[in-house]
């Protein structure tokens, strides 16, 4: 097993071969999926919890997704059944999968008046690909040609050379290698690809409280981000795109999600997130209140790369097939989520169920047979996850399938804090570690890219990489159809799982309770479509 410890921070097209093919392609306008029209009532208000938020700059933040996502309307918009549809944009474009042509719908405006166009998307995109600005999502924009002469403390470069304007709704995107999946990553997930008004660059750290944006919810007032106060999001009155059915959005943040659920259960918070292991009250709690959304995320057990017991790869697939996630799934998580049968989430298009065989079913007099035949296992086991963060009772669960299943002894080690976990994985004080990734974006790319490449930014719990799984993973990336380059991630699938590096455990739905207000919540990759919600 190669592995490296280098970590870093749809089908035929309405016109072209590469044309993105979205629910919008071919007219109609707006965002894709209605919720309101007209203007909202007054009392159409909701609250929702939320975690603390570290900036609201869409480039710039890691947190703050929930917020940001009612403030700007992204390109491309992906509802929870993976249906991909046009919102600013009116078609994305490509005869070759490297230059696309981006067309705006014209007439749309920020907050502030300003019309959004092509350079409310260049200006944006440059300042966050420019290095030196340092911003958190300046990684989203790799794929853009003349990115890596921005990067460093001396940048050859402080444009994007692949960005061409063509008129005031036209721009062009040239990639630095064909990619088929490109349109997707301008979806709403990706926040480093929203635009940004004229306005935002007279004072950044003014913007940055009080977010100038293109969606259906504006800033009521700049946040108090040293008291985390509350975030108050109303509509948009002169939004170009489909209406609302709320007129204010509440983010409450919370420190501890467990006060948010005893205010959802007072009824006091509209929409909340619930940890795994709560699932079971919750469902008793709430009802059909309690709400599994399919998100593109994954879990798995990562192998530390310099222990010599995992070098037999009839090790590693051992101790996968010692694994009832059946079993697992119901007493942790009250069947919730989703045991893994592949190395992509299921809700991701093109994946292939099922791939992992019996290396990811439960096998357990096979396992101790096939751990027999590579000489055993000596010494403890030790499987390394994050404390504090609820999983204490899936981890212990996993080590004691270990433990009795394969007659080893596996332990369950919490680290103190996140920042512990990283420290404790860096310095390889592990036998197996908690590996999870969650897409950026609905497509099996942005998994396989993240963790099964030597710089991918989940690759710091594989520790893998393959030149080959390279080559596939471009090979797929360039296919000159969607169906074509879901093959070509069967093939990656099979030829990483060939080696088997990790062990897939889950794939996930994040979890979520409303108060008896809401009627419907679409979602988004798991989250919540906080301006299409209908009250009853």
């Amino acid at each position: 097993m190669k592995t490296n410890r280098t970590t870093a921070v749809m089908s035929a097209s309405c016109a072209l071969a590469l044309t993105l093919a979205l629910a919008a392609c071919g007219g109609g306008g707006g965002d894709p999926a209605p919720t309101g029209s007209g203007t909202p009532s007054a009392d159409s208000a909701i609250t929702v919890g939320i975690a603390t938020v570290d900036h609201l700059t869409p480039g710039n933040q890691e947190t703050a997704y929930d917020v940001l996502l009612p403030l700007f309307a992204p390109l491309v918009s992906i509802d929870e059944t993976g249906q991909v549809s046009y919102v600013q944009a009116e078609s994305i474009d490509s005869s070759d999968g490297i230059t696309w042509t981006v067309k705006l719908r014209d007439g749309w405006t920020f907050h502030n008046g300003e019309k959004v166009t092509a350079d409310s998307y260049i200006n944006a995109w440059n300042h966050a690909a420019y290095g030196p600005n340092a911003w958190i999502n300046n990684f989203e924009l790799a794929p853009i040609a003349g990115y890596a002469e921005m990067q460093g403390e001396a940048p050859a470069a402080e444009a994007l050379s692949g960005l061409s304007k063509v008129d005031d709704t036209t721009f062009t995107v040239e990639l630095s290698v064909a990619d088929r999946q490109f349109p997707l990553q301008l979806s709403d997930a990706q926040t480093a690809f929203y635009p940004m008004p004229a306005a935002a660059f007279e004072d950044l750290d003014a913007y940055d409280v009080n977010p100038i944006g293109n969606g259906p919810f504006q800033m009521t007032e700049p946040w108090d981000v040293a008291g985390q106060g509350d975030i108050v999001l109303a509509a948009y009155p002169d939004y170009a795109g489909d209406k609302p059915a709320i007129s204010q959005i509440n983010y409450k943040i919370y420190i501890d999600i467990a006060t948010a659920y005893t205010d959802a259960l007072a009824g006091t918070l509209d929409v909340a997130n619930v940890a795994g292991s709560k699932t079971a009250v919750a469902r008793e709690d709430f009802g059909d209140r309690f709400m599994p959304l399919d998100a593109p995320s994954v879990d798995w057990l990562g192998f530390n790369p310099d222990d010599p017991r995992f070098d037999d790869i009839r090790v590693r697939q051992a101790l996968s097939m010692a694994i009832d996630r059946e079993a697992v799934n119901d007493a942790i998580f009250s069947g919730s989520q989703v045991p893994a049968t592949s190395l992509t989430s299921p809700n991701m298009p093109g994946n292939p169920d099922g791939i992992c065989g019996e290396y990811c079913e439960f096998h357990p007099d096979q396992a101790k047979e096939l751990l027999a035949q590579a000489g055993g296992l000596e010494g403890s086991v030790e499987v390394l996850f994050v404390g504090g963060w609820g999983q204490e009772d899936m981890f212990e669960a996993l080590a004691t399938q270990l433990s009795q299943n394969l007659g080893i002894e596996a332990v369950a080690t919490p680290s103190t804090d996140f920042a512990d976990f990283q420290a404790r994985r860096d310095a390889g004080q592990y036998s197996l570690l908690r590996g999870h990734w969650g897409a950026l974006y609905a497509s099996q790319q942005n998994t396989l890219r993240a963790a099964f490449t030597a710089d991918g930014l989940g690759n710091n719990a594989t520790f893998y990489s393959n030149p080959e799984v390279d080559a596939l993973i471009n090979e797929a990336d360039s296919a000159p159809t969607l169906e074509a380059a879901y093959e070509g991630y069967v093939k990656v699938q099979e030829r990483i799982l060939a080696d088997f590096p990790t062990i897939p455990t889950f794939a996930n739905r994040f979890l979520w309770v409303t108060s008896e207000r809401i009627d419907t919540m679409p979602s988004t990759q798991g989250s919540p479509f906080y301006a299409r919600i209908t009250l009853k």
